[in-house]
């Protein structure tokens, strides 16, 4: 069953600054590009710092000001109205990052947990090779009704349960799926719905399988192989 994951979706050809980039140059990449965070990398493009929007509208919005409000301790902005500041200065750093082999649930869940927008990718050395947005965790549900279904049938049913593909009635419609059929067991049934909400771009499962054997807390493990673990 392939599952997507940040490479899939990330923008490879990603702009960057060093940490001597003006605030005017990284606003100017910014209007440009038409992107609202720039990685900061160093001389051998390992990733340092993200400057965002964010960033740079509060030290417009307080600049000059010396408002008394607690700034995170990741955050290293400046307090007056020279906004000559360079990019070490304007940065979140240590920043946010992650691979390309990161599952977009995981992905997700990362930017949730750490209110970030954006996540520089890196590679095992922790250069940059691209980024990652919240919108593009959304282009999976850009996958036609066509597409999630022949995942289901072939990659879910056939190719990961060795289910027969009449076994399992698939309907998908603007990416909900309704599964109907009779299973032997049902543990094996909530399997499958698990499975295809699994699939990338699937907004619901619909569940209407029946089975024949309530075997809940009593399967044993092994009775699972060779079927894997939901992705995460």
């Amino acid at each position: 069953m392939r599952i997507w994951t940040v490479a899939d979706v990330m923008t490879a050809d990603v702009v960057a600054v060093t940490a001597d980039a003006s605030y005017r140059r990284i606003v100017g990449l910014l209007a440009e590009r038409r992107i609202s965070a720039v990685p900061v990398v160093d001389e051998d493009r390992r990733v340092i710092g993200v400057v965002s929007e964010a960033d740079l509208l509060y030290k417009t919005a307080f600049a000059g000001q010396n408002t008394g409000r607690r700034v995170p301790s990741r955050h290293h902005l400046p307090r007056n109205d020279d906004k000559g500041q360079p990019a070490r200065r304007l940065m979140t750093t240590p920043a946010v990052t992650t691979g390309p082999g990161t599952s977009l649930a995981a992905a997700a869940r990362q930017m949730d947990h750490r209110h970030v927008r954006h996540l520089p990718v890196v590679d095992g050395d922790g250069v940059l090779i691209g980024i990652i947005a919240r919108s593009d965790l959304l282009k999976v549900h850009l996958r036609s009704d066509d597409e999630l279904r022949r995942d289901i049938v072939h990659d879910v049913l056939g190719r990961t349960m060795s289910l027969e593909p009449s076994t399992v009635a698939v309907n998908v419609h603007d990416g909900v799926v309704d599964l109907r059929g009779n299973l032997d067991r049902k543990t094996v049934a909530d399997l499958v719905v698990n499975l295809t909400a699994a699939v990338a771009g699937v907004v619901r499962v619909d569940d209407r399988l029946t089975y024949d054997t309530d075997d809940t807390g009593t399967a044993n493990p092994r009775d699972y192989w060779p079927y894997p673990a939901i992705p995460t």
